[in-house]
């Protein structure tokens, strides 16, 4: 369980975030959704301890998180961004096998616990085939599986994303998303997703998390079409979203 308490986020002199609780349980697919510049990176950083908050605070299990040691939290939450990692010569298994680096001694040995994780991780994200395959040699949705399969490898209760479809095909972007659910509901994981792909997050996301500067609202799925936020933030004279559908279409003059 991760909770947010009367947080502020600030990039510079500017506030992004303001006064905003919210909390986030396992077992759910949180789509965190904004305009560009928002936020959204931000808050994800901010609740993985990559960055501070302002003012407030975050817990993670009741704790403060800025009172949790590094080598802890490394059991408590994994994060994915979308950047392709510098490891080309690594095998796919190697990559995956570094998610267990929390547990390992300080010569990083994996034992055949370690090892039957690392199996399994491969095993839900679909790419046990590939294991012995180059980094390099994996196309954009392969690469985003096996870093996913990193974090699940790391055996934490929380995963958190930042826009782990960049990049891909409308058919991957899917299937992805599709896989975070089932992390999240399979697995009891709590995966909070940064994403601007409305219509899969509305589709698929048990709750959303919409920064509004400076606004951070939270609601379950329903709900959140419902209250219009979405359709306010994202409607404008060139564009409108359809909350039936959650696509933003440009407005025809």
């Amino acid at each position: 369980m991760i909770e947010l308490h009367n947080i502020t986020l600030a990039f510079g002199e500017r506030t992004l975030i303001a006064e905003s609780s919210a909390l986030f349980e396992r077992g759910s697919l949180i789509a965190l959704l904004g305009r560009n510049g928002t936020g959204k990176s931000t808050l994800l950083r901010a609740i993985a301890s990559l960055g501070s908050t302002t003012a407030g605070c975050i817990t993670i299990d009741g704790t403060r998180a800025d009172e949790i040691s590094a080598a802890m939290l490394a059991k408590k939450i994994a994060f994915v961004n979308t950047e392709r990692v510098d490891v080309d010569a690594l095998s796919v298994h190697d990559l995956v096998a570094i998610g267990r680096a929390p547990y390992t001694d300080w010569m990083g040995h994996i034992t055949s616990d370690d090892e039957s994780i690392i199996e399994r991780s491969m095993s839900i994200t679909g790419i046990t085939a590939m294991a012995e395959r180059r980094v390099d040699t994996l196309s954009d949705g392969e690469c985003q599986r096996v870093m996913i399969a990193r974090a699940l490898a790391q055996d934490t209760p929380a995963i958190l994303l930042d826009e782990p479809t960049s990049f891909l095909d409308l058919p991957n972007r899917y299937e992805l998303c599709t896989l975070l659910r089932r992390l999240a509901h399979e697995e009891h994981k709590l995966v909070i997703f940064s994403t601007h792909e409305l219509d899969i997050a509305l589709a698929l996301a048990d709750s959303i998390a919409l920064v509004d500067t400076p606004r951070l609202v939270h609601m379950p799925t329903a709900e959140m079409i419902a209250s219009g936020n979405i359709e306010r933030l994202f409607d404008s004279d060139h564009v409108t979203f359809d909350a039936a559908t959650g696509a933003i279409k440009l407005r025809c003059r």
